[in-house]
Parts: C-alpha cells; sequence; structure tokens
C-alpha cells in the first residue's frame, strides 16, 4: 500500500469519529480540552483565524493552517473550515504526513 496523504488520514480520522467540525463545536472541545491537534482553513477569515490561535495559544493546544476550505471539505464531505482532532494519534500522523509533504 502506497503513503496516505494527511487529508487521508483526515478522512479516516473522521470515519472513526475523532473529529469536531464547525466553529462553535471546535471552539467548544477547545475549553473543554477535548482536542489535541486544530486545523483552520488557510483561506478563513482573519478574524476566525485570530479567534482560534489565541485559544489554541491559551489552553496550548496546536493549530495548523496548512489546507484551504475547499481541500478539508473534500476529505470530509462537507463543507468546513475549521477542524479538532480528538485522537492523539490521528493528530501526529496527520502531522507527519504534512512534514512529509
Amino acid at each position: 500500500m502506497g503513503k496516505i496523504s494527511a487529508l487521508q488520514v483526515l478522512g479516516l480520522a473522521n470515519r472513526a469519529n475523532e473529529l469536531v467540525l464547525g466553529y462553535d463545536q471546535v471552539l467548544s472541545s477547545i475549553q473543554k480540552n477535548k482536542v489535541k491537534l486544530v486545523l483552520v482553513a488557510s483561506d478563513a477569515s482573519n478574524k476566525t483565524k485570530d479567534t482560534f490561535s489565541k485559544k489554541c495559544f491559551f489552553y496550548k493546544i496546536e493549530i495548523l493552517e496548512v489546507f484551504t476550505s475547499e481541500e478539508l471539505s473534500q476529505a470530509l464531505g462537507r463543507k468546513v473550515k475549521i477542524v479538532g482532532i480528538k485522537d492523539q494519534g490521528f493528530g501526529e500522523l496527520i502531522k507527519k504526513r504534512i512534514e512529509v509533504k
């Protein structure tokens, strides 16, 4: 089996029910310390990016802006700009796959 991309890992995490999707849900999960990694679409508004970067900094959660909302939406089968990953293993694998690019 060939290498799988970070977006494919994201799709697997979604099917494993290890993602939190959407602005309010991810924000709430950050405050409850339920997510290990947050992905914000690179084309999200500056206000959204700022909000999540401050929250993630405060709660010491890693945040990445590497995918567009179109890439995230295509990987997950629905429109989305903010994704929270609940599982540490999926988070690590996604970060590893991004570095491989």
